[in-house]
């Protein structure tokens, strides 16, 4: 499928959620939301998982005053699309490594209790003519029944989960969330004191598909990062149409909001901590100037360089500059002087509408 497939041309205007949550995006568990209760085993928890090309995670909360608490959390990197640009198809170790995963994510479903759940699976089930036998095969071994989601979908829950983060001042927001085999670019604006979508797009490239194209990530060059960005510069090139016609002006936001692993790598790098720390990094404020410094730094190193910095370590080294080649050409789409930084994305806006729906989400004050 090209990036013009699939696109999200509709003008339909949609609201979207919003939540306190302030958990944590690794295997540990969540710090308290002030002033929410502790949540006990079993206490009226929602799961949440995100099996995405390069990513498996899963969040497990319980309503609280201010949205929901994280009680369990749990990623893991699996390249679950590795191969899947040359061939087609899911591949054999991609699929044991993703399976071990998910194995790890049904024994907390289940240890929690969670009945209310969605579980869903993105670009690379997408794209592979193995996906849905892999789905199958999932289901076989591990209980969990996972959904494929439509480009259309994702981009939802990825700016329902990102949205709190947006500026309530601000009058427009580019929101973008770049994955292992897609891109989801939404643009929003103001209405009243909400954000409403009023365009959105996903592109056929991600860290891992762009990676592989071009050499692998291993040796990237000044020359091969300038391909990496001749080829993504069109994809968004539609998109950039789509949002001038309905603004009937220059597609400038106030600001960007980024949520993925390139965007919090950036900012951890920027801020120089000695690990990475989603507490610090989640909402953090970037200027445009900020990120181009950070790429041309992460351009000048070597592989085994980027390999040692404590935000980046070796499952990201060899994607972290397809990533930036990425951000670079949104940054340049569309110009901004901030960019906010989210580490927060898919499974928020899951279990945010899970609880919407059955009545059990509470807005903070």
């Amino acid at each position: 499928m090209d990036a013009t497939s699939d696109r999200g041309n509709s003008h339909g205007r949609r609201r979207f959620g919003s939540y306190g949550n302030k958990g944590r995006s690794d295997d540990l568990p969540a710090l308290e939301v002030p002033g929410s209760p502790k949540a006990a085993v079993g206490d009226a928890s929602y799961g949440a998982l995100d099996l995405g090309t390069n990513n498996c995670r899963l969040l497990i909360a319980t309503p609280s005053a201010q949205g929901f608490h994280v009680i369990d959390a749990f990623s893991r990197i699996v390249r679950l699309g590795e191969g899947l640009g040359k061939t087609g198809l899911l591949n054999t170790s991609a699929m044991s490594r993703t399976i071990e995963a998910l194995r790890v994510c049904s024994n907390k479903l289940f240890w929690h209790k969670v009945r209310k759940r969605r579980l869903i699976a993105t670009e690379a089930c997408r794209m592979a003519s193995n996906g849905a036998e892999f789905i199958a095969r999932v289901a076989a071994e591990t209980g969990l029944e996972l959904e494929i989601i439509d480009r259309e979908t994702e981009a939802q829950l990825a700016a329902t989960g990102a949205e709190p983060l947006i500026d309530p001042h601000a009058e427009s927001a580019l929101v973008f969330d770049i994955g292992g085999g897609s891109t989801e670019v939404m643009w929003v604006e103001r209405r009243g004191d909400r954000h409403e979508i009023l365009a959105w797009t996903s592109l056929a490239a991600g860290v891992v598909s762009i990676s592989e194209r071009f050499g692998g990530g291993v040796d990237v060059t000044s020359q091969s990062f300038a391909a990496m960005r001749d080829f993504i510069r069109p994809l968004l090139l539609q998109f950039v149409v789509q949002v001038e016609g309905i603004r009937g002006e220059a597609s400038l936001p106030s600001h960007l909001l980024g949520t993925s692993g390139t965007v919090t790598t950036i900012a951890g790098i920027q801020m120089g901590l000695r690990r990475y720390d989603r507490s610090r990094v989640d909402g953090t404020w970037l200027s445009s100037s900020d990120v181009g410094q950070v790429t041309a730094q992460l351009l000048a190193m070597t592989y085994a360089e980027r390999i040692l910095n404590p935000c980046i370590g070796k499952e990201r080294a060899d994607l972290v500059m397809a990533g930036c080649a990425i951000l670079e050409e949104i940054r340049l789409a569309f110009p901004a002087q901030r960019i906010r930084v989210a580490d927060r994305g898919l499974r928020e806006g899951i279990l945010t509408k899970l609880m919407l729906e059955d009545g059990s989400f509470r807005r903070g004050a």
